[in-house]
């Protein structure tokens, strides 16, 4: 049985599982669940993830994995070459603490500032099954956050070519995708602040995994 891989071409989170996908070169077939439609709310997707959310990934045998942090630990597992998520004990570790910094300073204050301001999703201020009110100070600081991050991603870039041990990581795809997102509430890295921050993001567009 070929893996299944339950994604939305325009969303972020998503694509973050294509291009570890991509990088590892996994042979998979895609469905496209369009989020627009609510199509992750009917019954025929809630019977893949309940939860109602992209992506998910169905294996061989079965089983399904839906959410971003299954998807890389059992591809990595399975797929180790090239390794993504670190080698020694240490750069696990380091990498793990980057992608937890990128998702909650970064990718939720982009999802933040959205969901709690854009009238097409009222009621829809966080993913997933249930509805919850929109919060409008909650965008309020999400723009900060997005902000405060971009300066500091844009120090800590200074000389490096990858965010995390000097190696092209699971770090660096979930930035980036955070990165490319964050246009939807007209937030970008800017040439005079950022060159750091393009630097690397041009570097990345080079990657066949980036252009899919």
């Amino acid at each position: 049985m070929t893996l299944i891989f339950y994604d939305y071409s325009k969303a972020p989170s998503p694509r973050r599982a294509r291009i570890f996908l991509a990088e590892k070169n996994v042979p998979h077939k895609t469905v496209e669940i369009n989020l627009m439609a609510n199509e992750q709310m009917g019954d025929a997707f809630r019977k893949i993830n309940p939860d109602c959310t992209v992506p998910a990934l169905q294996l061989e045998d079965g089983k399904i994995l839906t959410d971003n942090a299954s998807i890389a630990a059992y591809l990595e597992e399975i797929y180790p070459e090239p390794p993504l998520l670190g080698t020694t004990p240490y750069e696990k570790a380091v990498i793990a603490s980057w992608q937890s910094k990128i998702d909650h300073e970064f990718g939720m204050a982009v999802a933040s500032a959205l969901r709690n301001a854009n009238p097409a999703m009222k009621d829809r201020s966080l993913p997933g099954k249930h509805n919850y009110k929109q919060i409008p100070e909650l965008s309020i600081r999400g723009l900060k956050q997005i902000d405060n991050f971009l300066n500091f991603l844009e120090t800590h870039l200074q000389e490096k070519e990858f965010i995390s041990t000097g190696k092209f990581t699971i770090a660096d795809i979930s930035a980036a995708c955070a990165l490319d997102f964050a246009r939807v509430v007209k937030k970008k890295a800017n040439e005079n602040m950022h060159p750091n921050i393009i630097r690397w993001r041009s570097g990345l567009s080079q990657r066949k995994s980036f252009n899919i």
